[in-house]
């Protein structure tokens, strides 16, 4: 399926045309919620808007009737590895992530599109669009349109849709006290791209990282359906404490991961302790840290792993413990392999503990 022309030496590689990369490109979050600060709540005035911009959620949602929900999102962003189909594939499985973490099947996409039309050859911007549609063929859709400008940076993504029953949409607020916490990828994609751009990433190493940016997050249809699960979403730019710490903070509850239990993408720590990460990883801290707590027996790069930005990261899923196992096997039956219980939730303020 990959039959992609090879690019010659005179084409720029695509990460050095841009300031970012993936999800690392995000507004960090302390900024965001400071831009948003005086957005009007919209679920109130709109009554079928069974999720808006109040609690951070993954995606927007709005009731049709009493059987189904519209469910839509866009993301898009600047190229996290130099190869275009790579990129392609990467940024629309990262857009569809939005729709499974809220429960939602994905129906149509559209393409968001901005390359530098006079830097790059045709056939590369081609390809970036090739590996979109295919990852939407993947999860049955079609990219049914989109819109494209000439931009100075290469930017990619979709608008994407999809429906959910109004009664198995899966918030970040819903969590409850004494659940579980499930992650469904391993972490450490910000750290393995920063590796990539300063040329130390080696092919095994690359491989594991588009294998798992481009693993769709298709068990969060199916894990919707399970009145145990109550909360879900993805982890993405603002690191795994940021995304745990929505969860908390939208259910008004103390989260607790335990480092130790975590799944690493191969090669991400010994990166980190030779000085190989991202900028977003400070950020995302200064957002946030100030609602987290780490214990002192963690390791020294912790912090700056905690919050390494993921593209395309794992669902997050928050359970009662008694459906840990059928959460772990629906998971696991995708492929899902690095699926593991990371920590639960409990009475307390709204906060991370790693410990």
């Amino acid at each position: 399926m990959n039959d992609k022309p090879a690019i010659g030496a005179a084409v720029p590689r695509l990460t050095s045309l841009s300031h970012g990369g993936g999800c690392g490109c995000k507004i960090a979050p302390g900024v965001l919620s400071a831009l948003l600060a005086r957005s009007t709540p919209l679920t109130t005035a709109f009554p079928n808007l069974l999720v808006g911009t109040e609690t951070a959620d993954d995606a927007a949602v709005y009731k049709l009737n009493d059987e189904q929900a519209i469910v839509a999102t866009t993301d898009f962003f600047m190229p996290i590895v130099d190869d275009p189909y790579d990129f392609g594939r990467i940024a629309a499985t990262n857009a569809l992530s939005d729709v499974y973490a809220m429960g939602g099947k994905p129906i149509l996409a559209l393409a968001l599109v901005g390359m530098p039309i006079n830097v790059l050859p045709h056939d590369v911007i081609a390809q970036v669009l090739r590996g979109g549609e295919d990852v939407c063929a993947a999860a049955g859709i079609p990219v049914a349109g989109g819109h494209s400008i000439d931009s100075v940076e290469p930017i990619y993504g979709l608008a994407a849709l999809g429906v959910v029953h109004p009664e198995r949409v899966k918030r970040n607020a819903s969590a409850k006290a004494g659940d579980v916490l499930v992650l469904g990828k391993p972490l450490g994609v910000g750290v393995l791209s920063a590796a990539l751009k300063k040329e130390m990433l080696g092919d095994a190493g690359y491989q594991a990282m588009v294998s798992a940016a481009t693993m769709l997050n298709k068990p969060g249809a199916t894990l919707a359906e399970l009145p145990g699960v109550h909360a879900m979403t993805d982890v993405t730019g603002f690191g795994l404490l940021g995304h745990t710490l929505e969860i908390a903070r939208g259910a008004h509850l103390t989260a607790r991961v335990r480092y130790a239990d975590l799944p690493w993408l191969p090669g991400v720590q010994k990166f980190v302790d030779d000085g190989v990460f991202t900028g977003a990883s400070g950020r995302n801290w200064a957002s946030y840290g100030d609602a987290v707590t780490l214990a002192p027996s963690l390791p020294e790069s912790a912090r700056t792993l905690l919050t390494d930005p993921q593209t395309s990261g794992g669902l997050l899923v928050a359970c009662a413990p008694e459906s840990v196992d059928e959460v772990l096997a629906i998971f696991r039956a995708e492929g899902f392999s690095d699926a593991r219980v990371i920590g639960e939730l409990s009475e307390g303020p709204a906060r991370v503990e790693a410990l």
